[in-house]
């Protein structure tokens, strides 16, 4: 095991806060003494299919862990993620069923690893205990705590006042994720910064079973690529980490000046030194951030990928945007339609490139869809069928569709 001084270094690096740090420090000189790794801990409710780059933060985080010796639990919450984690909510997450909460665990099992090292990484699904766990058991948990306690947290109490609806449910979700540290005797655990609460609760909870309490290590929220709210799928301001790698670059190079350093620190390797260049290239006014932004890029997309394919991304990149060129593969779509003009919006459902007519409409509003270069403003306009058309939908996407009337 590394040094207790280089191991804390490692460790802090884009911490938020370490509770309490006299604790870290005791188990860490323990755990070199006794040559005996430490249980790190993180739970990741799988109410989405895929993981994006704001998930791997605290992945991390605890990839650097097993880096420097210590043992990896990762929980997935099937049965806290059919209660929904209510942090930061301003009303009662929808319940997702236990069949929709394991298809999507599928995906988080695959996409674990492309950050965190599978051989150090034990993982449990948290219904191997709750899910045999009889009602006079749940009460002895629901006992040691208290209703003052949990509307300690902003978000319920801003909800009591305001008299939006609390289910009971949701109150059992620190409870729960307190318990997942008893269960698996957790060292320390992981989180984003809005998770303290349950971090706390955690410690309470091992305590009142007979077990030395975690320290708590809460990272930051990583914003999404419009600089302004949290990264979700739901704001679609995400960077999906199986995403093609060309779309993964694109999206970095559309991220605000200010969020390059973040992401730099947050989501990459680049090591202390290369940080602190960074940070003054970015106070230099003589500095493009676009050459670092493509650095940036392809640094995650190498990460990913593989560096040929971080090159194929940028060199893609400059081609289109740069040098104003279309990119060098372009998918093509085919789609029959019974009549001889189609509904611009309709066209590009039915052919596959959007999801729905409504995204199109807005794109068209935003002045973000061209039609054989030229930008189309009108959200009525129909066009011919037959023939083939090059469409670009918003700065990334370009598709090549060739209609045909139907019988």
């Amino acid at each position: 095991m590394l040094s207790l001084e280089k191991q804390l270094k490692v460790i802090k690096r884009g911490t938020v806060e370490i509770l309490p740090e006299e604790d870290l420090i005791r188990k860490l000189e323990r755990s070199i003494k006794e040559n005996k790794p430490l249980r790190i801990k993180q739970g990741y409710d799988p109410t989405a299919p895929d993981i994006h780059l704001g998930h791997t933060v605290c992945l991390r985080k605890l990839r650097q862990f097993q880096e420097i010796g210590h043992q990896v639990v990762l929980i997935i919450g099937d049965y806290t993620g059919m209660v929904g984690d209510p942090s930061e909510r301003s009303e009662t997450r929808p319940q997702l069923s236990l069949e929709q909460v394991r298809k999507n665990a599928k995906t988080y099992q695959e996409q674990f690893f492309k950050v965190v090292q599978r051989e150090k990484t034990e993982m449990h699904f948290n219904g191997e205990w709750f899910s045999k766990m009889s009602f006079q058991e749940i009460m002895h948990l629901a006992s040691k705590f208290t209703l003052a306690r949990i509307l300690e947290r902003d978000d319920f109490s801003k909800r009591y006042k305001e008299q939006i609806p609390i289910s009971i449910h949701e109150l059992f979700y620190p409870l729960m994720q307190a318990y997942d540290s008893v269960m698996i005797s957790a060292d320390l655990e992981i989180g984003a910064t809005e998770q303290k609460f349950n971090l706390l609760a955690a410690r309470q909870i091992q305590e009142i079973y007979g077990q030395e309490p975690q320290v708590i290590l809460t990272m930051p929220v990583l914003p999404g690529t419009d600089g302004v709210q949290r990264m979700a799928k739901s704001v679609g301001n995400y960077i999906g980490v199986t995403e093609p790698s060309k779309e993964i670059f694109g999206k970095i190079m559309s991220i605000p000046d200010d969020l390059i350093y973040t992401y730099f620190e947050l989501l990459t390797d680049v090591l202390e030194n290369d940080l602190l260049k960074i940070k003054r290239l970015l106070e230099d006014k003589m500095t493009n951030p676009m050459t670092l932004k493509k650095r940036l890029g392809k640094e995650i997309v190498g990460m990913y990928y593989n560096q040929k394919e971080a090159d194929k991304a940028c060199e893609e990149f400059e081609k289109v945007f740069s040098k104003k060129e279309l990119p060098g593969e372009i998918p093509v779509k085919h789609f029959e339609h019974d009549e001889l003009e189609i509904w611009i919006p309709h066209m590009i459902v039915k052919a596959g490139c959007a999801k729905s007519t409504s995204e199109v409409r807005r794109l068209i509003k935003q002045g973000g869809l061209y039609i054989d270069n030229k930008r189309i403003d009108d959200e009525d306009l129909k066009i011919p069928i037959e023939g083939e058309k090059l469409v670009k939908l918003g700065k990334r996407r370009f598709y090549k569709i060739i209609g045909k009337v139907g019988k």
